[in-house]
C-alpha cells in the first residue's frame, strides 16, 4: 500500500510502501463496530448507583388505612411507584460492563480500521516526530505547518518534550503503537506514523 510521505513543511513528494498485511485489508464495518464498543464498555469504571426500596430512608409505618380513602392499596411509602421511593431495578457498582475480545478479532479489525484510512488518504507516514524543546507553541506551530489540525501521533518513541508539548493540545494526541487503539484511530481527523513505528505495527498486527 502505498501511503504519502509528509514532510515538516506538510508536503508529500514522495510515498512510501507500507506493508499490505497491515494498510490494505477489506473494511469489515461489523468486526471494526464490535471492536470499537467493546473498547468503549471496556472502559467503563461502573461506579454508579442507585437504592431500592429497603435502602432509601423511609418508615415501615402504613401510610394511610386500606379502606374507605378511594386510594390505592399502600404498605409504605419505600414503594417504587412512590414519589422518593427505591428502584425496582437499581443500577449497582459491581456491574459489569465489559465485553470480550479475542486478540485475533480486536487485531484485525485494526487492521481493518488502519486499512480504510489509508484509502480515504487519512494516513501520513513521516521519518520521524522530534522537538528541540517542551514548548506547546513550538508543536502547535510545528503542526500547524504540516497542515494538520486534528491528529493522531504514532511514534516509536513518546519523549518528555513530545508529552510535555502536546499535552495541552485538545485536538492532538501523540502514543506509542502499543497504546494505539481503535477509537482514538477513528476519533482524529488525521493519523501520522514514523517510518519505525510502521515497523512496530507491523510486528504487532500483521
Amino acid at each position: 500500500m502505498e501511503i504519502k510521505l509528509l514532510n515538516d513543511q506538510g508536503t508529500s513528494s514522495a510515498t512510501f510502501s507500507a506493508p499490505d498485511t497491515v494498510f490494505a485489508r477489506d473494511f469489515n464495518e461489523a468486526l471494526v463496530h464490535q471492536v470499537v464498543i467493546a473498547y468503549q464498555a471496556n472502559a467503563r469504571s461502573g461506579n454508579r448507583a442507585q437504592k431500592d426500596r429497603a435502602e432509601v430512608k423511609h418508615s415501615t409505618r402504613k401510610p394511610f388505612k386500606q379502606k374507605g380513602t378511594g386510594r390505592a392499596r399502600a404498605g409504605m411509602t419505600s414503594s417504587p411507584l412512590w414519589r422518593g421511593g427505591g428502584r425496582i431495578f437499581p443500577n449497582s457498582p459491581e456491574e459489569n460492563f465489559s465485553q470480550k475480545v479475542n486478540k485475533k478479532m480486536y487485531r484485525a479489525g485494526m487492521r481493518s480500521i488502519l486499512s480504510q484510512l489509508a484509502r480515504e488518504n487519512r494516513i501520513a507516514i513521516v521519518e520521524d516526530f522530534t522537538l528541540e524543546s517542551p514548548k506547546t507553541k513550538i508543536a502547535a506551530d510545528k503542526l500547524r505547518l504540516m497542515g494538520l489540525d486534528s491528529v493522531l501521533i504514532i511514534t516509536d518513541n513518546v519523549d518528555e518534550n513530545i508529552y510535555l508539548a502536546t499535552r495541552n493540545l485538545p485536538h492532538v494526541a501523540v502514543v506509542e503503537p502499543r497504546y494505539a487503539d481503535p477509537l482514538s484511530l477513528i476519533h482524529y481527523k488525521n493519523v501520522i506514523i514514523t517510518k519505525s513505528a510502521v515497523a512496530q505495527l507491523e510486528e504487532m498486527l500483521g
